[in-house]
């Protein structure tokens, strides 16, 4: 699934760009200021940006993520029109769109900048499995089949690529993927691995993909 980062301070536009973009499925983490955006470039696939922000402006934090990370794109979405905004805009940005807009011409926008910076696939194979990392899916080898995953369980394995080979902690699961402090006795993150295996393992009872390692957590290793 392709991950936007959206930086927008309105409310009301941040609010229907996010809908309509969710229901294209997309998956959408929305700032209203550009303070924490570092945190999630690294999982971004593209970035909107708005101009007119509080605290630092949409220039500043473009240019700073174009010299942190030089192949994501940045599309700018703003109601600025003047041709001086769009060209200092477009000296760093890959795109320029002025508001309102059809979302349909926002999507459009967004794919076309996703192909022009599309990298070659990385395929990792796990036992049985073939994942392909930038394009976020997972294939059975044995039938050529894709593994529809929901976006948690996507996260969730995600997670274990990241770390390959390592054993990690409950906690370490949790908080990596559901951005909380695990409390004992929760089952959510028992439930999405046993999920996950019914969906990965070619037999969930005797998972060979995600380990269980007693006493410790999970691991995931190749």
């Amino acid at each position: 699934m392709i991950q936007i980062l959206y930086i927008e301070d309105e409310i009301d536009i941040g609010s229907w760009v996010t809908k309509e973009l969710t229901e294209r499925e997309y998956v959408v983490t929305w700032l209203k200021n550009g303070e924490n955006a570092e945190k999630y470039l690294q999982n971004a696939d593209i970035v909107i940006l708005d101009i007119m922000l509080p605290g630092l402006d949409g220039f500043s934090i473009g240019k700073r993520i174009k010299n942190e990370i030089a192949d994501l794109p940045i599309l700018m979405l703003s109601a600025r029109t003047a041709v001086e905004d769009k060209i200092e805009g477009l000296s760093f940005a890959d795109d320029y769109l002025t508001k309102p807009f059809h979302p349909d011409e926002l999507v459009a926008r967004i794919e076309v900048l996703l192909r022009r910076f599309q990298k070659n696939e990385d395929i990792l194979e796990i036992k049985h499995l073939k994942v392909y990392t930038k394009d976020r899916r997972v294939v059975n080898s044995n039938t050529n089949e894709e593994i529809s995953l929901t976006g948690k369980q996507y996260y969730l394995f995600q997670y274990f690529i990241r770390n390959l080979n390592q054993i990690l902690t409950k906690e370490q699961l949790y908080e990596g993927v559901w951005g909380e402090t695990y409390m004992e006795g929760d089952k959510t993150l028992m439930v999405h691995i046993r999920y996950l295996r019914e969906k990965l393992e070619e037999n969930p009872a005797k998972p060979m993909i995600i380990e269980t390692i007693r006493g410790i957590g999970y691991r995931v290793k190749v």
